[in-house]
């Protein structure tokens, strides 16, 4: 019994830490542009940022923290009109050669085509696993909800709360995942069109410049990384009740059959098929579930 009353302490010690590690804060309070300052902006009350991209340069920004597992969140309008060449990357990302990363990346498109949605996710360095959708909607009319929930058990990316892709931990069955580096959240808008629109072929338009892609409501509900001392801390799962939200939810049967929808009628590329390009050697989570 003891041993049981010590163990809820300290299970009961995390969740409160934890939720007091929530960081719902603004734009102005939570990030700062790493690049392309002098054309971008931060509005109103600090939780709306315009990011820009004209022939002098793009513009970026990054959170003043990192994390470890949470809910990532933000609101976009993408780049209205002839976005052609342009890409919108938001994503998380740890530094150095063997970083973890885990991305969302939006690709423009000529007038009237829709955009391509563009995921990948790196572990200890290595890519190479992107999956890549249309859109139900037009993701430049209005803002949407782009949120990145990571866990210990599963990576999923939402598009308005509708699951469209999840990367699973298999690490006991020696294949790597992203949970021994804490990552901080970038966003940026740039020129690729030596290979964002129809692999390069379509250039960026610079008499549509400036191209502005406007943000809103910044929000991690994530665990704030403080080094590798936290790892065991952030991995505890913590049950439902204790937060509307739990950063250690799984996705529901419905969840799941959303999931199934978007990948039946809006995925256009998967790393899992592409045997041509990988020679047959396909990546081991490939022959795992990812549903």
């Amino acid at each position: 019994m003891a041993g049981s009353q010590a163990l809820f302490m300290a299970v009961f010690v995390f969740a409160i830490t934890f939720q007091a590690s929530m960081v719902n804060a603004n734009i102005a309070k939570s990030m700062y542009f790493n690049w392309g300052a002098q054309h971008s902006s931060i509005l109103g009350n600090g939780d709306d940022l315009r990011l820009v991209l004209d022939q002098t340069s793009g513009s970026g920004i990054q959170s003043k923290r990192a994390f470890l597992f949470g809910s990532i969140e933000m609101l976009i309008k993408l780049v209205p009109g002839n976005s052609a060449g342009t890409v919108t990357a938001y994503y998380l990302s740890s530094t150095g050669a063997n970083h973890d990363e885990i991305d969302f990346e939006f690709l423009g498109n000529s007038t009237g085509e829709p955009y391509t949605v563009h995921t990948n996710i790196f572990t200890q360095g290595q890519g190479n696993r992107e999956q890549q959708f249309k859109l139900w909607f037009d993701p430049s009319a209005d803002y949407h909800n782009y949120t990145i929930h990571w866990n210990p058990s599963e990576v999923v990316w939402y598009v308005d709360s509708v699951p469209i892709r999840v990367y699973r931990n298999y690490v006991s069955e020696g294949i790597a995942y992203p949970n021994q580096q804490g990552m901080r959240v970038y966003s940026s808008l740039w020129n690729a069109d030596n290979w964002a629109t129809r692999g390069g072929l379509v250039k960026i338009d610079w008499t549509a410049a400036p191209f502005v892609a406007n943000y809103r409501r910044f929000r991690a509900r994530a665990c704030k990384w403080n080094g590798p001392v936290s790892i065991s801390q952030c991995a505890i799962p913590t049950p439902a009740n204790w937060w509307t939200s739990p950063v250690y939810q799984r996705l529901s049967n419905g969840q799941q059959g959303q999931l199934k929808w978007v990948r039946d009628n809006y995925m256009i590329y998967n790393y899992c098929t592409d045997f041509k390009r990988f020679n047959g050697q396909m990546a081991p989570e490939c022959s795992k579930p990812q549903m």
